[in-house]
């Protein structure tokens, strides 16, 4: 019998409230999951989130999949390179709204992240996911973003940043496609 993955929540910057799917989501799923905690969630360092999420990993044991989004995306990323593809027993990555740290809008207090997480192709699978009116990071980026990961795109239409904002609440569409990726049932 194959051991049941443990969910990985990985939130952008700000964190993820309430009414965000993603805190909903890890509520819904508490059992089996770990949300990464950062000291400043507001003004935010590479290195010291990529630190939080290789200690968080530490408390986890057997297959991991993540669930990012925003500049958690990124935040995976960076980690991913710094493991020099050994990142354990990851089985997946569900990558929601990637930024474009090299866009106009990406958060100035948002310290040493940068395009090079999206380098190349994970060591594991990925699927990302956009909205066709993120302000954070366009189609066209994402398209690139997942070229580089080798990873499929799903473009869920005019969604905003896909966040609480967004007025999703617990985001079934989401879920679905979640599902139909990383879980057997």
């Amino acid at each position: 019998m194959t051991q049941q993955p443990t969910y990985v929540f990985l939130a952008g910057i700000g964190n993820s409230g309430p009414d965000h799917w993603q805190r909903q989501w890890y509520e819904r799923e508490a059992g089996n999951s770990v949300w990464v905690e950062h000291d400043s969630w507001d003004r935010p360092v590479r290195d010291a989130w990529v630190k939080d999420l290789t200690d968080t990993l530490a408390t986890v044991t057997g297959p991991k999949v993540f669930i990012a989004h925003s500049l958690g995306c990124t935040l995976l990323g960076e980690w991913a390179r710094d493991q020099a593809g050994r990142p354990g027993e990851v089985a997946g990555a569900f990558l929601v709204a990637v930024p474009d740290p090299g866009g106009e809008n990406f958060p100035a207090d948002a310290e040493g992240f940068t395009a090079a997480a999206y380098g190349a192709a994970l060591p594991f699978p990925v699927v990302l996911v956009a909205s066709e009116d993120d302000p954070y990071g366009t189609v066209e980026h994402a398209t690139a973003v997942a070229g580089r990961l080798a990873a499929p795109l799903v473009n869920v239409g005019p969604k905003g940043h896909i966040n609480a904002a967004s007025g999703l609440g617990d985001w079934a569409e989401g879920w679905s496609l979640f599902r139909r990726h990383f879980t057997a049932g």
